[in-house]
């Protein structure tokens, strides 16, 4: 028997394996089986070259489990080794036997797995003790048998061995009791190895019988060798995909389309990725793509393979070619993986570029389903914005699909202001807002719908994108200021008149939560209604992206901003005005004059001590006078308040512009049914 130490730099070899090396325990039985498909892969590859003339045999990987000897077993009739492959392989860590055959047989050998020489060694991670029972494939080998409890010395003999392959026996340690369990084992073969070229059995198939499931003769291959990702697109037909679609991810909808990736220069990758229906669901996860090497499952955290975008797609990627740590558990940074994500970037945006050519009604009719997924590809990814500009579509509020460059010609003579801005009206919800998007509609303007979870964000990134462009949401102004083809009437009102009208609907404005109304004056088309409200676009359109962004905060904290304005060429708004000046002209007066004494004698103070330190005599004065002023503002807007409760047409065209807005509830609502009952 040989004794000896195993070739490692440090005593403390194994406690980095079981600590470090591997971020999880469960990963050993991956790494074995790996192992056993890249032996009988290699003895494929010789027979193929004729270096091994003998028969194969039936070629499988077997792990199995025996409870009473508290052992694991990974067992291949693969290509073997002989003492010297074993102090070659085994005895030296991180000398890798794949690494050297790769060599060899480069342009033969794309399915041999292992890159590191290190997978054999994550068996410590869960046993006591391992044992190597193995014969080469070569003829006049001797059976070897190879232990090591964990630390650097091993013991090796020769044994007898009839059948040519490996056998890695397991003895589970007291902490890993769960691994001789045969659902556990399966689940993790059906996590690690579901896709394996080489079948690997594991148990017997069940079957119900007298009132429990029991083992019959056959075995559990708990693999499938072939995945269509393997496959040329051209071999398959749709149900093949939605069938895989189906074992991934049972239980869920069908997906929408898919997309199959093959490529094999200037890297090897291939895969399939399924888009599902999104909707308005913005749920970035991790884990909806599988990472494959070789059909070896590495990760399910694939930031940096694909973008971040693509994160709400669903499928596998297999490549030998994304750099792995040597653990195989997760990504190296690497260039590669940028060209890698590039390319699936660009196969992703091409692929619908075809769809939407292929079938546009089809592209159209899951333009909802798949919106979401677009619009934040465009926002987060500069090379998939300028890709998507040609397929992404717009719907406006009469249920019609436009491209970018097909709306801008629908609306450019039309919807143009006297600036040369061509004008994008949208709206948000077409049920409250259909007063604004009915008027738009009524002066020749079409109206866009973006009431996406992105589209706040959206619109603001296509207004940087496309020149001389600009979008007003529908209600942000009335329909005459929402392109503008000349400059603002003048209201037609003195500034006493506006004082008057200011105070007297301010007056009668309902205590709206968090919301804030500035009264402006506008002369508008005289059947237009006596008051509209409107919304400024800047500051809801920056409510609403703060909703959806981190570090905004401070806009969502901000009272919403409503303008109340009054159109001053409306007949009922005329009247009102007249009624009032008669009544309240007289009173009023004395008042007025009043303000414009005390605030000309206010400026006439102010350019006294102008650059110079104001005596105490003058601030006394000055605070004087202001207080006057703002107690006779005081006195002035009470009567005019008081004027006004007692008309109540005053509150009925307020309220009516509120509940046009959905603005008028509770008590305020009960009045108005009550008052407009009253005024019949």
């Amino acid at each position: 028997m040989q004794k000896g130490q195993i070739g490692v730099t440090t005593e403390n070899i194994f406690p980095v394996i079981k600590k470090f090396l591997y971020s999880d325990h469960e990963i050993f039985l991956r790494e074995l089986v790996s192992n056993a498909i890249d032996a009988t892969q290699k003895l494929k590859t010789l027979s193929s070259f004729g270096e091994f003339k003998g028969e194969l045999g039936e070629m499988n990987v077997k792990v199995s489990i025996d409870k009473e000897k508290g052992t694991l077993t990974v067992s291949d009739r693969g290509i073997g080794m002989t003492a010297d492959d074993i102090e070659k392989y085994i005895n030296q860590i991180a000398f890798s036997g794949a690494e050297e055959f790769l060599n060899k047989y480069k342009d033969n050998a794309n399915a041999i797995i292992g890159h590191f020489g290190l997978g054999f060694y994550s068996a410590f991670m869960v046993a006591k003790k391992v044992e190597i029972r193995s014969l080469s494939y070569k003829a006049g080998s001797e059976g070897v048998r190879w232990e090591c409890d964990g630390s650097p010395e091993y013991s090796m003999e020769t044994v007898e061995k009839t059948d040519r392959g490996t056998d890695i026996i397991l003895y589970i340690d007291e902490d890993n009791k769960e691994f001789l369990e045969q659902p556990r084992v399966d689940s993790l073969l059906k996590k690690y190895c579901r896709f394996l070229p080489v079948p690997v059995i594991s148990g017997k198939i069940q079957e119900w019988k007298d009132g429990k499931y029991v083992d019959t003769e056959k075995d559990k291959v708990i693999n499938d060798t072939e995945p269509i990702w393997t496959k040329k697109p051209s071999e398959l037909s749709d149900d093949d995909y939605r069938k895989f679609y189906r074992e991934l991810y049972p239980g869920q909808e069908e997906p929408l389309f898919w997309i199959h990736l093959n490529v094999d220069y200037p890297f090897t990758l291939t895969g399939i990725l399924f888009f599902p229906k999104i909707k308005s669901n913005l749920e970035i996860r991790k884990d909806r793509i599988q990472l494959y090497c070789n059909q070896v499952f590495v990760t399910d955290s694939v930031e940096g393979v694909v973008p971040e975008f693509m994160m709400l797609l669903q499928g596998v990627i297999d490549s030998p070619d994304i750099p792995l740590n040597v653990s195989r558990s997760y990504l190296q940074s690497d260039t590669a993986v940028k060209k890698i994500s590039g390319y699936i970037t660009k196969k992703v945006a091409s692929r619908l570029d075809d769809l939407f050519k292929e079938n546009r009604n089809d592209f159209e009719q899951k333009w909802e389903d798949i919106k979401i997924f677009i619009e934040y590809g465009m926002l987060t990814d500069e090379k998939f914005c300028d890709a998507a500009m040609k397929f992404t579509l717009m719907l406006d509020t009469e249920k019609k699909y436009f491209t970018l460059e097909e709306y801008k010609t629908l609306v450019e003579s039309s919807q143009t202001d006297k600036d040369g801005n061509i004008v994008y009206i949208y709206a948000t919800d077409p049920i409250a807002q259909f007063n604004y998007i009915h008027t738009a509609n009524e002066k020749g303007y079409n109206v866009l719908l973006m009431d996406g979870q992105l589209d706040g964000h959206f619109i603001s990134m296509l207004e940087s994108k496309l020149e001389k462009t600009r979008f007003v949401r529908v209600d942000s102004d009335v329909a005459e200021n929402l392109i503008p083809k000349e400059d603002k009437k003048d209201s037609g009102l003195t500034q006493e008149q506006i004082s008057m009208l200011t105070s007297l609907f301010h007056s009668q404005l309902p205590k709206v939560e968090k919301s804030d109304f500035l009264v402006s004056f506008e002369s508008l088309d005289p059947t237009a209604n006596p008051i509209l409200i409107t919304q400024n676009e800047y500051m809801r359109r920056m409510k609403d992206m703060a909703a959806t962004q981190a570090g905004m905060s401070f806009y969502a904290e901000l009272p919403d901003s409503y303008n109340l304005i009054v159109n001053t060429s409306q007949p009922i708004i005329v009247k009102i005005l007249e009624e009032t000046e008669k009544a309240l002209g007289e009173k009023l007066a004395p008042m007025t004059a009043t303000i414009d004494a005390d605030n000309a004698r206010l400026a006439t103070l102010k350019t006294e001590i102008k650059d110079n330190t104001p005596t105490d005599e003058q601030k006394a004065e000055e605070k004087s006078l202001m207080d006057k002023v703002e107690a006779t503002r005081k006195e002035k807007d009470e009567v005019i308040s008081r004027y006004a409760e007692e008309k109540p047409v005053v509150k009925q065209v307020i309220d009516l512009a509120l509940l046009a807005n959905g603005l008028l509830r509770g008590r305020d609502l009960s009045e108005f049914i009550n008052r407009s009952v009253a005024m019949l």
